[in-house]
């Protein structure tokens, strides 16, 4: 016999002579109505079918009511539309909406096998941490996590997925390398205190090409900030040109990637780079003459003054070679602004002005895609006790930074949020109150009337439709 509950309302303060009464009574209503964009999104890229298939499963399938596909669906979509910690599926299990998304051919959970699961079409927390907490060595005869992730294949599905984007091969790539502090706050593996971030944190690299993600690495702090790019590079490379074996590639990075080991293996790779070269007295003493002269200009305009400089150089030890760097002499109402750029491009291809503002300089737009992944998808939730379930943490949170830039790419290149970071998409497009209504033949999802974007939804919805489906 079932226990008939009252309902508890809130009485507010009455408009006029009506009075203003709440219920949680709505029934099955959402606040991520906007999700099924990333639905759409999913068909036309496979991306979490592909995440999903890095993954092998040793449980017996006698006893499994959640696959895999599904467990790795509901954490990346749940990731995109906002839940950052796993405690939150605990009550999103019972989303009809999110259900949708990840596939659930019973979105309502009325066929679940245990009564106490009736009404939770989704997955708990306690199971979808098997993701995370799975060893490397787990098998069928393991007790109780028993899905293992193939760490190569993540890393080829990522480099895979920025492939496919391209109709046909690009001239030239930049790929963009740069490392940020993970601030730990617990007793983590591989958790160190670096000295100039002040604090306790993993030192994750990060490799972009434009907006495409192609590597996510976690990594212990007490390292030199380019420890394993030539690693990563190898591989990253070696990929790109079994698709696009005339590609043009150019790595760029600061000054804490300009390395003997880096430098080389592009040379011997025919790979150009253009890195940050930290100043020195040597390089200061070099370009004394234009420093002279900036100053000279600044002083009778007034305004920050920059003169370049090209010429070859070499560390008295480190370097192997001399390489062509590019000084910018730069004075400005605080005082002199050195800096220095050491690449591989030679003069005739780019000179020292455009190398710098517009080659160089352009790389300050991938610390915005790493705030945008740290900040808006989570990317640093990196709590759990060992470094291998952080790193699958760290994938999880790329994979949902690389669903939601397919968003951007497929489906809101014509439309005002053409440009607009992952967390801005979210809020505007994505959390869309709805009431979710489910039928025999239909599974209707009634957006809120007054969305202020709803023009921008249809705009983005059927530019999906023009889309080609992969799956």
């Amino acid at each position: 016999m079932h226990t008939e509950c009252t309902q508890v309302s809130f009485r507010f303060h009455p408009l006029s002579q009506r009075e203003v009464v709440a219920r949680f009574d709505g029934g099955s209503i959402t606040s991520d109505g906007g999700g099924l964009l990333l639905r759409e999104v999913e068909r036309r890229t496979g991306i979490v079918r592909q995440f999903a298939a890095c993954f092998t499963d040793h449980r017996d399938p006698r006893f499994i009511e959640h696959s895999v596909l599904e467990l790795v669906g509901q954490r990346v979509y749940g990731l995109a539309l906002g839940y950052e910690d796993l405690n939150d599926h605990d009550d999103l299990r019972r989303d009809p909406l999110l259900a949708t998304l990840v596939g659930k051919v019973d979105p309502t959970g009325a066929g679940r096998l245990r009564d106490r699961d009736v009404g939770k079409a989704l997955a708990g927390k306690s199971t979808l941490n098997r993701l995370e907490l799975t060893t490397a060595d787990a098998g069928p005869a393991s007790r109780y996590k028993k899905i293992v992730i193939d760490g190569a294949a993540v890393d080829r599905l990522f480099v895979n997925v920025f492939l496919h984007a391209f109709r046909k091969a690009p001239r030239q790539i930049v790929l963009d390398l740069d490392a940020t502090d993970d601030p730990l706050h617990g007793e983590q593996e591989g958790r160190f205190f670096h000295g100039f971030y002040g604090n306790y944190c993993y030192l994750p690299l990060y490799i972009f090409c434009g907006e495409f993600l192609l590597c996510a690495r976690l990594r212990r702090s007490n390292i030199d900030a380019s420890a394993g790019t030539v690693e990563e590079l190898q591989r990253i490379v070696t990929q790109i040109r079994a698709a696009w074996p005339r590609v043009r590639i150019i790595i760029r990075a600061d000054s804490g990637f300009a390395r003997e080991e880096i430098m080389a293996w592009c040379e011997a790779h025919a790979v150009d780079y253009v890195l940050g070269l930290a100043k020195n007295a040597r390089l200061t003493r070099a370009l004394s003459q234009e420093l002279r002269q900036a100053k000279r200009e600044h002083a009778t305009t007034g305004a920050p003054a920059r003169v370049f400089k090209d010429f070859t150089y070499r560390t008295r030890k480190s370097w192997s070679r001399r390489r062509r760097v590019v000084g910018k002499a730069e004075h400005l109402p605080a005082g002199p602004n050195p800096r220095f750029v050491v690449t591989s491009i030679p003069k005739e291809d780019t000179d020292a002005r455009a190398l710098y503002e517009d080659v160089y300089c352009a790389r300050g737009d991938m610390e915005n895609r790493i705030k945008e992944q740290q900040l808006g998808l989570f990317a640093d939730r990196t709590s759990t006790a060992t470094m291998r379930a952080n790193q699958i943490r760290l994938w999880l949170s790329s994979v949902a930074y690389v669903l939601l830039h397919a968003l951007r790419r497929l489906g809101l290149q014509t439309t005002a949020l053409a440009k607009a970071q992952c967390h801005t998409i979210r809020v505007k497009l994505l959390k869309i109150g709805a009431q979710v209504r489910v039928t025999v033949r239909k599974i209707w999802v009634s957006l809120a009337s007054g969305s202020p974007y709803a023009a921008i939804f249809e705009q983005t919805y059927h530019n999906l439709l023009a889309a080609p489906l992969r799956c």
